[in-house]
Formats: structure tokens, sequence, C-alpha cells
């Protein structure tokens, strides 16, 4: 019992010390696949957390309520709060970002995905829109760099025609229109390429890949593990897109990051 809480009380020392410190934030945003589904059957989350996800005292995530804690799974419990929420790609992502980059200090993840959203709900003046550049700026107001946005959206686009042809364009928008409103004019953006969804998944994935801005990278989830609904990513899968956003994120980054 000593040990536990001994352990417990230097968690919370390091902490409140990461708190207190500059962060390199990182927002997470898109629907379901980003929130997090790994792990999720029949609405009920298994509690399997493997060792690539394993809470870490230099990642912190931004709560609900804007103040900055422990990041732990599921990542965006407070945040997408009408479905049951598992393991998504943001604590893999960190944990691999910080175990391959010696100048990163402390890392904090800003949660804003919502499952089932289509592109529209994400234009500017929307609600989802309005939170994500709220919760962006309170990030950086409470001691934070953004350094990227990872983005994992799409799946609701793939049901109908129109909205899938008008997907590239819409995504495009509400880059260019994020980056004005955070005046981050070449804020890096790390999209994913649908891994499976409705009957034009097609259409969105050619737009997701052939779109052609400056510092919007690419990352295809085609191929890895679904659970069995073949629509979201297992745990497994969610730990492996994690890392292969990291080594996107450490390849692609415009410089190196400092604590200056």
């Amino acid at each position: 019992m000593f040990i536990v809480f001994w352990w417990l009380n230097l968690l919370a020392h390091a902490v409140t010390a990461a708190s207190s410190q500059d962060k390199n934030v990182f927002l997470l945003a898109g629907q379901s696949n980003m929130s997090g589904q790994g792990g999720v059957i029949n609405e009920t989350w298994d509690g399997v957390i493997p060792p690539e996800c394993a809470p870490n005292p230099s990642i912190l995530r931004l709560a609900a309520n804007f103040t900055w804690v422990l990041a732990a799974e599921p990542l965006h419990k407070d945040i997408d709060v009408n479905v049951t929420v598992g393991v998504g790609p943001g604590m893999s992502f960190a944990n691999s970002v910080l175990a391959n980059d010696s100048s990163l200090d402390v890392v904090g993840l800003v949660p804003c995905a919502v499952g089932g959203t289509k592109i529209s709900q994400w234009a500017r003046g929307t609600f989802l829109y309005d939170q994500l550049v709220s919760r962006a700026r309170a990030a950086v107001q409470c001691g934070g760099t953004i350094q990227a946005m990872l983005w994992y959206q799409g799946e609701s686009d793939t049901t109908l025609l129109e909205n899938a042809e008008f997907y590239k364009g819409r995504l495009e928008k509400f880059f260019l229109d994020l980056r004005s409103d955070l005046q981050s004019p070449s804020l890096l953006i790390i999209q994913v390429a649908l891994a499976r969804a409705g009957p034009f998944l097609e259409t969105v994935r050619e737009a997701q890949l052939g779109l052609d801005l400056a510092n919007v990278i690419c990352v295809d989830a085609r191929g890895l593990e679904l659970e069995p609904d073949n629509l979201h990513l297992t745990t497994a899968a969610q730990v492996q897109l994690g890392e292969m956003l990291a080594g996107s994120f450490l390849q692609n980054r415009p410089a190196p990051l400092t604590n200056n």
C-alpha cells in the first residue's frame, strides 16, 4: 500500500511539474476513429490498454474544462460524450514521438473529435469548429505551442454521392479557415486516409490522397485491422496508426522543436 501511495504521489508531482512547462501541443480532431473505438464491442469498452498507450507524466491532455491533466485512455471520454469511447491513436502517437525525439519534454494532447460527424459539421461557424478553435487557443494560452493537427474523418461522407463529391472542397476550406483563425498559415496537418466506409469510399479517399496543400500530409489507414463492425480500427491497429502518425510528424515537421 505504501509503495502504491508513494508512486501515485510521485506521479502527481511529475504531472504538476509538466503542467507548468511549455507544452508541444497536438490537436486531435475528426470522428470516431480519432476519438477512439479500439476495444469497443457492442457499446462496451474492454478496458485493455496496450503498453504503447500507457500514461506518461510527460503527456498531458486538455480536459473538457480546459485544464491540463495526465493523459490516459480513453482520451476523448469527456469530449465524445454520446458514445462509448476506447483506444484511439493519440497516446501511441505521443509516446512514440517522445521516445524518438530528445528535444521534446512535454506533449499536450487536445482531444476534439466527435463520432459520426460529416465534414460540413466542421465548417467555420459550426459548434465543432468553434470548439476546436477555442480549445486550441486555450492550449496556447495555458503555455503551449501548436505543432500539428492530427485529422481522421470522412466515413460519414461516404454514404451519399453528393457529400463525397463535395468533400475535397469542404476539406480544403476547413484546413485553410483553421490555419487562418489560429494565425498559423503553415500549420502542419497530418490527415488519415480512410480504411473502410460507405459506397463512395473511393471518392473520399481520392480527395484525401489528392489534396494539394502545403504542409498537409496523408497517412493511409487502408490495410489496418478492423473491429467486427468492419469500420472502426482495433486497439492494435490504433497503436500502429499512432506510430505511423508519429513517424510522419517527425519526418515532416518544419523544424526541430525547441523549448525556448
